[in-house]
């Protein structure tokens, strides 16, 4: 027994090396400290358990679980049978059992049984590591409980934020751990736990009011998490949170302000330069926002993914026992790749042809080195990447290039898109036009799950190959090659001819599938640019028919209307000219600059 006791007290060493394993200088250590208190836990258990040495049990059982749960990337929830395991040993100890008890009930049958002076410390540092264990699974209720046991303290005098679930809080706060023993050596003290503790419930319930909608009880329990006990990397990720809450209140200037203190404590915070580029945005600062973008983009170029930077001291750390989905969501880390694409794309938007046609050729170049591309013709990372599929961007690039005045090199992109799908697309695309088909769930979602629909997919290829001819058309036109341009359309309006919707009679516009839509337009405009065509070259019936049949797509568009009434004039059907002149002649006319406009703004859209 005397060989028990004197192993069962840490040496300073272990405690530096619990220090060190945090920087990963001594991981290797902590392992091997993790396995010998696992080790000296299970001698312990062999024995029968005997009340004088169940101090010494629990202290084991404490930093082994430490070294359990710091040598871990997270809370290991299963370990929490170990500490049920301590319990049943502590009441065997006190002569009663409770086996068929609930961990719930478990607790509240030992703090009810144990009345020995020396049991109430090692208990107390074991509830605070269920309180741990709990946290890490958001079981908040079972903490409440847990410290209405554990407390009986009053209000500890700070004033607690307003709100029901602070009641946890505030018990925390009260709680005061029965003082240790000198002699006992622990690798984590209870107050340092407690404070854990603390600055965690303050976070996580930050982030579940954040994700309700609880705008005001989310700025107070971040601020409380924020002047807690954690560090530099969480107390960044803290603040920006707290930029997002902001942002949702709608106050982007209070919003920047956090998310610069976030940058200020940890330089490595690159979401901290997202969030603030969606602000810049929101405001309508061009100048900032790409600025921000570019910043990340360097970035995250430069410094690869940080490992975990919190405080040496501690094993169980806030960052380990707050892990929920919004956080992730809030602090995903962005692909250089999607950063270049977003630069590209509000470079664009913004009329900065030439900026935005550099960084599409360096995302381009990106997709050609082989990053991101699966088969070939899909960009997401995840479920919220801003990627769109490779086709899309390919057609965007096209688009700013020819705005830009490269035609060829636009033709070229083109091209690339149309001999991608050239296998990919049957003889046939038979898909349903409505909505509300089962097929037609969310494109982004099939990917995810491995459920895409094949014909949906088939539809989609159709639909950026079909896009890809209509801007070749549009750029022969703008280059006065009226031939190949008639070409190019003719090849689009083929190609239309492979769907074949499965819908009985005209669905209503708003209940048609996203890429039904899209197609629709596509075939508009290729008639239409294909009957401006036929009309240069005076090949008016042609032309009739094309406007003829684009008005029959869209009844109300302006720009077939104002051709159809132009040819029929020329064709000497003055009258028939004058009643289409009368129905149209509160729809102004749209000129060709404004449908080619129309056109390139449907080849950088064709997202499915």
């Amino acid at each position: 027994m005397k060989r028990l006791r004197s192993g069962a007290a840490p040496e300073p060493g272990c405690r530096q090396a619990a220090r060190g394993s945090a920087h990963g200088g001594a991981a290797t250590v902590a392992r091997q400290l993790r396995g010998a208190f696992g080790q000296l836990l299970l001698r312990m258990r062999g024995l029968p358990p005997a009340l004088p040495m169940m101090p010494l049990e629990l202290t084991v059982l404490y930093n082994s679980l430490l070294f359990v749960m710091g040598t871990s990337d997270c809370a290991i929830k299963g370990e929490a049978e170990e500490i049920r395991q301590g319990l049943l040993r502590v009441l065997e100890a006190c002569g009663t059992s409770g086996q068929d008890l609930s961990t719930e009930e478990l607790w509240q049958k030992v703090l009810q049984e144990v009345t020995a002076e020396e049991l109430l410390a090692p208990v107390h540092r074991l509830g605070a590591l269920q309180a741990a264990w709990w946290l890490a699974s958001s079981c908040l209720q079972n903490i409440t409980d847990l410290f209405r046991l554990l407390s009986n303290a009053e209000d500890s005098g700070r004033a607690p934020c307003s709100g029901e679930k602070n009641e946890l809080l505030t018990l925390l706060r009260a709680w005061r751990p029965p003082a240790e023993e000198a002699s006992v050596s622990l690798v984590q003290s209870t107050e340092d736990l407690k404070e854990t503790l603390c600055t965690a419930v303050a976070f996580l319930q930050g982030l579940q009011e954040l994700e309700a909608g609880n705008l005001p009880n989310t700025l107070c329990l971040l601020q409380e998490a924020a002047g807690g006990f954690c560090s530099r990397r969480v107390l960044a990720q803290i603040y920006v949170c707290l930029g997002c809450c902001a942002q949702r209140m709608g106050k982007p200037q209070t919003a920047l302000q956090h998310l610069k203190r976030a940058l200020q404590v940890d330089f490595q915070c690159h979401p901290a330069l997202s969030h603030a580029a969606a602000v810049y945005q929101e405001l309508g600062e061009t100048d900032a926002e790409l600025q921000a973008l570019s910043l990340l983009y360097e970035a995250l170029e430069k410094n690869p993914p940080s490992s975990t930077s919190s405080s040496p001291y501690f094993l169980i750390r806030t960052d380990l026992l707050v892990n929920t989905p919004i956080l992730a969501s809030l602090l995903r880390r962005h692909h250089p790749s999607e950063v270049k694409y977003l630069l590209a794309q509000r470079c664009l938007r913004d009329g900065r042809v030439a900026d935005a046609v550099e960084h599409y050729l360096d995302f381009l170049a990106l997709l050609q080195e082989g990053l991101q591309q699966q088969a070939g013709i899909l960009v997401p990372l995840d479920g919220g990447s801003p990627l769109p599929r490779i086709p899309e961007v390919f057609l965007e690039a096209a688009s700013a290039l020819e705005q830009d005045g490269r035609h060829q090199d636009s033709l070229t992109v083109c091209e690339e898109v149309i001999s991608r799908t050239t296998n990919l697309i049957p003889q046939t695309v038979q898909v349903e036009e409505k909505l509300e088909q089962p097929e037609c769930t969310s494109l982004q979602t099939g990917l995810a799950g491995g459920l895409l629909s094949q014909k949906r997919e088939s539809l989609c290829c159709l639909t950026w190959r079909a896009a890809a001819y209509l801007h070749q058309g549009w750029v022969w036109t703008k280059l006065g090659k009226g031939k190949e341009a008639i070409t190019q359309f003719s090849r689009c309006l083929s190609e239309l001819l492979r769907f074949q919707p499965c819908g009985r009679g005209l669905e209503p516009a708003e209940s048609l599938l996203p890429e039904v839509k899209i197609l629709q337009k596509i075939r508009l405009l290729s008639l239409i640019g294909r009957g401006m065509q036929f009309l240069e070259q005076e090949k008016h019936k042609d032309a009739l028919l094309d406007f003829q049949h684009g008005l029959q797509i869209s009844p109300d568009d302006p720009t077939a209307a104002f051709y159809l009434v132009k040819v029929l004039w020329k064709l000497n059907r003055k009258q028939e000219a004058a009643d289409y002149w009368q129905k149209y002649l509160e729809s102004p006319a749209e000129g060709d600059g404004q449908q080619e406009r129309h056109g390139r703004y449907v080849v950088g859209h064709v997202g499915c």
